[in-house]
This record gives C-alpha cells, structure tokens and sequence, in this order.
C-alpha cells in the first residue's frame, strides 16, 4: 500500500470511529429535543415574538420550582447545533439570543400543524423500551412490544385511558400534517366519489379535514369501538365502531392512512379482501396512503423511512414496503392494477383498483 493510499485509509477509519460515536449517541437529540417540547421552549420563544436570552427563557418556564439555567445551556447548546434553535451573540458582549428556526417551528403547541405530540408519543418510555429487544427478534422471531409489555400496542391503548390519548395526540398531529398534502394534490381523486370510509381513521380527524374540502362526500370514521368512543363530533362524519379483519363499512371508496404498515403481508391481505367486499367492482377505489421504500431513495424523507421500517418491528408486526413489495400485496388481495401518486409529503398516495 502507498503512502497516499494509506493515508487515506486511515482518514477513512477516524471517519468510520466519529460515525460510530456519533450513532452510538443518537438518542441524546432525541431526548434534549423531547426536554424542549416538554419545557415548552418553542412556545416560550414564540410568545416573546422574536429571539431571548437564556433567562427569559428560564423565567418563563412552566411549573419551574428551582429552575437551573446551567442545564438548559448545555441542552440548548446542542439543539442550536443540530439547527433546532438559532442563536445569536450581540457583537456588545451581551447575552446569546435564541430564536426559532423552520425545525423549532413544527413544535409550537398552538399551531395547526405541529409534530410534538408525535415526538412526545415516541419518545415516551413504553415505546422506548421495545427497541432493545430488537436483537432478540432476530435471534428468535416475534414481536418486540409484547416481548416487552406482554401484549401489542392496541391492546395497551384500549387498558390505558393516558396511553390511548397519548398514541391518539400522535397520530392525529401526523394525520393533520399528511391531510394538507392530500387534500390539495388528490383533488381529482376525491371529486370522483360519492362515499367513502376511513378505516382505522381514530378520532376522525383525517376524515373531517375530507368533508370539510369536499362536503358532497359522505364520510364515514371506522375504528375500534373503544377508539370511536372517544372522538368528538365532526360535521359530515359518522364515527363507526368495528374491526377491520371482520368488515368494513360499503362505501364507494376506502382511505387507509398508515395503517397497512402496521401488520403483516397475512393481516394486510384480510384487510384488502374486507376491502374490495366494502367497494364496488366496477368503479371503486382503495386509497392507501404510506411510505414507499426507496433503497436508493435520495429524497428528503427516504431516510425517514427506512427508520420507520424499524419503528414497524419495535412496535408492530408489520413493515413498511417498496412498490414492488406493494403490487405484490396488492395483486394477491385481489386488486390488480394501481397507481402511485407522489405528494408533498413524507408519506405517499397508493390507488388500488379491484378490476
């Protein structure tokens, strides 16, 4: 080996070790990201309307009894690392200021589209805690929520009222977030049907943002009963209590935002099949919004969802998919033709047609 190339093999291997430090110690973004959402520091900056110092920020902390500024520079200095926060040094000496950035903004508890509920939701202890069984369900299959917890994640949401907000705060900021995208780049989609159902549709927020954009569309919520009897009412939306592996309410077309990637090729393919019951032959539709695997992806959330794939075996049973992983699934579940429609979004459009 020449000089030149050993010294490159050697920037490569110091490389290689700052990775592994750098991996080793993700979860300290996430955890000094999710001491912000809980410390309200978002909001606290969004109300001063402009940049503050260290002390207006502890100042103004909520529920603070002995507040100590020392730990919220050493977890502010990371996050203006990590382009969370801004932060600026006046040339007089004074006080650094910090401000929001793009990122911090998706955090402001009062706005309409915000992810903290999601952050809070994943960051929470009882789905941490999975992830460390991760190994184990190589080595001996299953499914690393019930390793953990002893049942699956639904099965905790309908025995826990604090769990069950939780998980459904999570998944209604990420509906709010993801609808935007439909609703303005799906209108042809929703303008060509009468009726449509949501399955697994929570509380009813993602078909309520349809109705509200489309009102000539009868929509109906289908969750599980103890999910429906929690949502409040929405104009146009009638909340139906059910399961989705027994039937599934008629209508001219079914939504399904995020839901197929939480069970198996097996379970998803009951699904699909209660599906095609619930449609018509002829001119109905399946709607399947999800993320699309792109293993040589570029694109700003191609990462996101590959790590998602791993939240499915942390979590769930399921998994997310590539497309041809989807015309598989699709065309054994009895829908031989669809089409994939890029949004806006991190998440993307699947239409499925039986015939």
């Amino acid at each position: 080996m020449g000089e030149n190339a050993m010294v490159e093999e050697e920037a490569l291997m110091l490389q290689g070790q700052a990775d592994i430090w750098k991996y080793m110690f993700h979860f300290a973004d996430s955890m000094a990201l999710k001491s912000a959402v809980e410390l309200r520091i978002p909001d606290i900056i969004h109300r001063h309307d402009g940049p503050i110092t260290l002390t207006q920020i502890t100042t103004s902390l909520p529920d603070a009894t002995s507040p100590d500024p020392t730990y919220l520079a050493r977890i502010m200095s990371l996050l203006v690392r990590r382009n969370i926060f801004s932060a600026h040094h006046p040339s007089d000496g004074g006080d650094t200021l910090y401000g929001l950035t793009h990122s911090s903004r998706w955090l402001l508890s009062d706005s309409a589209v915000n992810l903290a509920p999601m952050l809070l939701l994943e960051n929470h202890p009882t789905l941490l805690a999975p992830w460390h069984y991760l190994s184990h369900c190589v080595r001996e299959g299953g499914e690393a929520f019930k390793k953990t917890h002893g049942g699956d994640i639904w099965a905790l949401a309908s025995e826990s009222p604090h769990f069950n907000k939780l998980f459904n705060d999570g998944m209604a900021c990420t509906a709010r977030i993801v609808m935007e995208a439909i609703i303005l780049a799906y209108k042809e989609g929703f303008e060509s049907i009468g009726s449509l159902v949501d399955v697994g549709g929570g509380t009813g927020g993602t078909v309520s943002k349809i109705v509200k954009a489309y009102p000539h569309i009868k929509c109906i919520n289908f969750d599980l009963p103890h999910v429906v009897a929690t949502a409040p009412e929405h104009d146009g939306v009638t909340h139906v209590g059910g399961d989705m592996f027994h039937s599934i309410p008629n209508a001219d077309a079914v939504f399904m935002k995020w839901i197929l990637h939480d069970w198996s090729d097996e379970d998803c393919i009951k699904i699909l099949k209660n599906c095609k019951k619930a449609i018509s032959k002829e001119k109905g539709k399946v709607i399947i919004v999800e993320f699309v695997l792109k293993p040589e992806g570029k694109g700003l959330f191609d990462d996101t969802a590959f790590v998602f794939d791993l939240v499915m075996i942390a979590h769930t049973s399921g998994k997310e998919r590539t497309e041809l992983e989807w015309k598989n699934l699709l065309k054994e579940a009895g829908f031989p033709r669809y089409q994939i429609i890029n949004i806006p979004s991190f998440l993307s459009i699947i239409e499925a047609y039986p015939a």
